[in-house]
């Protein structure tokens, strides 16, 4: 009798939960929700199958999708065979919870079958007891590698790049070359990347003097020699080079793999261009989540660590807040013969506050890319000046008219107009600035601008509105 899972999807019951798998353009999902349509289904057997077929990112947005005790059911599933790329897709809270739930002796087994670099970037966010249990267990050779690169300092070239690479002498020929691929291929102890970009040319210290593109090599002749073909215009990268700098090097020469050499010149690894896209990934998403002033890891923590990671941020801005109330208060004898301005004053902060991210925003990708330099940065704020000067007055013409028609103050949409002005002539000024100062004193401005920014707009909005006012209506 052919059973439910042998039968083709037209044959099958609609009750079967293999049934929510439906060619909708994104069999990832559609896979998901039929794993966790079997596991409501008591299916545990049929999960785990489904689960033994999903690439290891769709098993990851899966744990990261389930709750507390649905992943516990996932993991459990999993663990007979892990796959430990699984891990690199994951964020770091949900990676320890992960590894916590697995045997370290077959994790390590799973974290040995990747490459250097994948194993490294799914070790080095572990913590200190996790981390020692897995390489304990980890075969020498992939110990000793690991062990390597958590030696180079966080975020630089030396924990990116990978140690499998192809590398040969510049007297080679391209027969001898391709003969060697191909013996290497068969070979059990064979360190020749499954997929690779480039053939690194050596000279007896190791020192790199060329690369060949595997494009150029399989075009060439088999008598033809390496060094005739060979590329003498590479790019080395310091280990120790920081990974956006990496990311840049890569942007601008449109790099594909690049070489990572120690202070010598000698082969150390290599980065390829998927490398790089995670970087870039990962240093956007953190500068996003800086300025917002959350963590890359409050999605999944507990409440109680969510809320106390957040409140430094608040209580910083709280102080802030009382310098702009402070401003206010001075001029409470203003406010109180005329209350309009209560009712005004917030348009002209707020409108700061808006053009002032617009200029910072710019200027913080500007600086992470190396588009903002000392050698631009007078042109570059200068532009910004003038679009809030322009956007200031335009902006001052409507106020003041709509202030005039609410209140029937001429003055009244006149102040309101003067302080729209020096309000966003100061957000412009000072949101390019002030990212610039910090990026020169080495603190990160995507994490600090926006404290002083708002501090800025908001004090200058409420100075300039109320002592116009105070001038002008009194």
């Amino acid at each position: 009798m052919m059973s439910p899972a042998d039968r083709p999807p037209s044959d099958r019951p609609h009750g079967d939960p293999r049934h929510v798998i439906a060619d909708d353009g994104d069999a990832g999902e559609s896979e998901r929700l039929a794993v966790i349509a079997l596991m409501e289904a008591g299916d545990m057997q049929g999960a785990a199958t489904l689960l033994a077929d999903l690439h290891p990112s769709d098993v990851a947005d899966l744990l990261e999708q389930a709750d507390d005790e649905r992943r516990v059911e996932l993991v459990a599933l999993l663990r007979p065979s892990f796959d430990a790329e699984i891990l690199a897709y994951l964020s770091v809270d949900l990676r320890e919870e992960v590894v916590e739930q697995l045997e370290p002796k077959a994790l390590a087994a799973a974290v040995a079958e990747l490459d250097t670099d994948d194993a490294i970037d799914v070790i080095q966010d572990l913590d200190e007891e996790a981390q020692a249990e897995i390489l304990a267990n980890l075969p020498p050779e992939a110990r000793a590698l690991v062990e390597e690169g958590l030696t180079y300092p966080e975020f630089s070239a030396g924990r990116l790049m990978g140690r499998e690479f192809v590398s040969v002498p510049e007297f080679w020929t391209v027969g001898g070359l391709l003969d060697y691929l191909r013996a290497a291929a068969t070979a059990d102890d064979s360190h020749v990347p499954e997929q690779f970009y480039d053939i690194f040319i050596v000279d007896p210290m190791h020192r790199v003097v060329g690369t060949v593109p595997l494009s150029r090599v399989l075009r060439a002749r088999r008598g033809v020699k390496l060094n005739e073909i060979l590329h003498e215009d590479i790019h080395r990268i310091p280990a120790t080079m920081d990974q956006e700098e990496v990311a840049r090097l890569f942007r601008n020469y449109g790099l594909v793999s690049a070489p990572v050499v120690d202070k010598g010149g000698r082969l150390l690894g290599v980065i390829t261009v998927d490398d790089v896209v995670d970087v870039i990934e990962e240093e956007a998403e953190a500068d996003m989540l800086a300025m917002g002033g959350v963590g890359e890891d409050d999605f999944y923590r507990a409440v109680l660590g969510t809320a106390r990671s957040r409140f430094r941020w608040l209580a910083v801005n709280v102080v802030t807040a009382l310098l702009a109330a402070m401003v206010i208060n001075l001029f409470s004898v203003t406010i109180s013969h005329l209350v309009a301005l209560a009712v005004l004053m917030p348009i002209v902060a707020s409108m700061g506050g808006n053009a002032g991210t617009q200029t910072l925003t710019v200027a913080v990708r500007a600086l992470a890319t190396k588009e903002l330099t000392p050698a631009n940065a007078t042109r570059v704020i200068g532009k910004e000046v003038l679009v809030g000067l322009l956007n200031g007055c335009a902006l001052a013409i409507i106020i003041g008219v709509i202030a005039y028609i609410w209140f029937g103050q001429p003055l009244l949409g006149v102040v309101i107009a003067c302080a729209m002005v020096v309000n966003l002539f100061c957000a412009g000024l000072f949101g390019a600035l002030i990212p610039f100062v910090l990026d020169r004193m080495r603190v990160d401005p995507a994490v600090a601008s926006g404290v002083f920014l708002t501090t800025v707009t908001d004090v200058v909005g409420f100075l300039a509105f109320l002592g116009l006012a105070t001038l002008m209506l009194l």
